[in-house]
């Protein structure tokens, strides 16, 4: 590390926490990491990022069909052996009586299942090349554009930080929906680049809550260049495909059109409220709009801003709250959309409750969020105390949420709002979490992995009745 002086074993673990579940909560200043620690970063970022490890699922999926159909090409084999003995009659008893599963015995030798591994493996590939090429492209946009724009590049040059680092790491990140930025002032210091911004905006929408409808208008695409039957089959039947990015027409469209107006809805509230703020002060009329649009955008997941959010108005932090605990395919569906969506996965939905008994004991989303804030509350008590003007609620419930959402939005400490001055605190760009005590940080820790799987328990809380 270029300065190591500060940086204890827990934080170290904790930032390593936070870029593999691309949390960005930081409790080490950035530019303390050298290029290599910022090449570690990066590789953790992309191993936790939400496309690449579906991408592993894709992998198992693929696999798990061959093996059907190697089963399936035995059992003629099997049947013509043991005609002459006729153990059919006995294995129809057998199903009929449940003892036996009937789907071992099917033969689905047909197109229809050959063509169902050719479309998992087609799509293998293609979320491999949609990863590639808008790593790519946003790699080789910014790179450009730091050698186009000297004010962006002075700025790299000035802290010591390469210039191919940055892009990578940068890109990288924003797919992730991670928000670490090499720059201790993540991208504040760059808020004036509108360019800039707007590349890494696409690269965040690319890479989670636009991810799906990407895809689905990708394969749309496809399926009417090259007509083949493979893309058809994606777009006909997702549901046997088992991806789970990989959405209903309408629900695709859906989610588009929610996450555009989410994106309005925070533009408007936030352009009207901090508009002449110090955030943005030095900034022109399309600047603070560009500023306004990077900071929507990144609100639902990534976390990278342009303005210190310890001076945003509370009308548009509490916004930000909800925006960061909503999964990021949230959508407003009509209820006969809906029932239709529930019922294409309705086989599957059955054997899952079948067998997961245990989620009648899981609470819901929000209680343990309760629960968790709960927790930092007592671990911080001390603080909120003494120092109130940092250590407050609000701040701690921000923190939290961010945690659970995989954002990284961090209100930060201020030694300026301390009521009693020791002469010893001195700011640093870290996160609010970085002033915790170590209890407060491996609660903050298992907020991050709670909310990077949180998937498997969103159906919790549903056998708790409330009259």
């Amino acid at each position: 590390m270029r300065d190591s002086n500060h940086a204890s074993n827990l934080d170290l673990f904790f930032t390593s926490v936070s870029s593999t579940t691309v949390s960005s909560m930081d409790s080490i200043e950035t530019e303390s990491f050298s290029n290599s620690q910022l090449i570690v970063m990066t590789l953790l970022m992309l191993l936790g990022g939400e496309v690449f490890t579906s991408m592993l699922g894709l992998q198992f999926q693929n696999i798990r069909i061959k093996k059907e159909l190697e089963i399936a090409n035995q059992m003629p084999q099997v049947l013509e052996l043991t005609t002459s003995h006729d153990p059919i009659p006995d294995l129809q008893n057998q199903i009929e009586m449940g003892t036996m599963n009937a789907k071992l015995f099917d033969i689905p030798q047909t197109p229809t299942n050959y063509l169902k591994q050719n479309s998992v493996r087609y799509l293998s590939f293609l979320v491999l090349g949609y990863h590639i090429v808008v790593h790519f492209t946003g790699y080789t946009s910014i790179l450009i554009y730091l050698n186009l724009f000297p004010s962006a590049k002075a700025v790299l040059v000035g802290k010591g930080i390469n210039l191919q680092t940055f892009s990578l790491f940068t890109v990288v990140s924003s797919f992730a929906n991670c928000g670490f930025v090499p720059t201790n002032e993540n991208m504040i210091v760059f808020k004036g680049n509108s360019g800039l911004l707007l590349v890494v905006a696409a690269q965040v929408l690319l890479g989670n809550t636009m991810f799906a409808s990407a895809l689905r208008f990708v394969i749309w695409v496809l399926k009417k260049v090259t007509k083949r039957q493979e893309f058809e089959y994606m777009l006909r039947y997702h549901e046997d495909i088992g991806y789970d990015h990989l959405l209903p027409g309408s629900y695709a469209l859906s989610v588009a059109v929610c996450v555009a107006s989410f994106i309005l809805v925070q533009f408007v509230l936030f352009c009207s409220m901090e508009w002449w703020s110090e955030g943005l002060e030095g900034l022109g009329s399309y600047q603070k709009l560009v500023a306004g649009l990077f900071m929507s955008v990144n609100s639902r997941h990534a976390g990278e801003s342009v303005v210190d959010l310890s001076v945003v108005a509370s009308a548009v932090l509490v916004l930000y709250v909800v925006m960061m605990y909503l999964p990021p395919y949230t959508c407003f569906l009509p209820m006969e959309e809906r029932h239709k969506v529930a019922n294409d996965t309705s086989e599957g939905n059955k054997k899952k409750t079948s067998v997961w008994r245990w989620q009648n004991f899981l609470l819901s989303q929000l209680s343990y969020l309760a629960i968790f804030v709960i927790l930092v509350c007592i671990t911080e008590r001390r603080q909120l105390k003494e120092d109130p003007l940092n250590f407050n609620v609000l701040n701690i419930v921000i923190e939290v949420i961010s945690a659970y959402g995989n954002v990284g939005f961090s209100t930060g400490y201020s030694c300026k709002r301390r009521l009693q001055h020791d002469g010893v605190c001195k700011d640093a760009w870290t996160g609010f979490s970085g002033r915790w005590s170590a209890e407060g940080k491996v609660v903050l820790m298992v907020v991050m992995f709670f909310g990077r799987l949180k998937k498997f328990s969103l159906n919790g809380g549903k056998a708790w009745k409330l009259s």
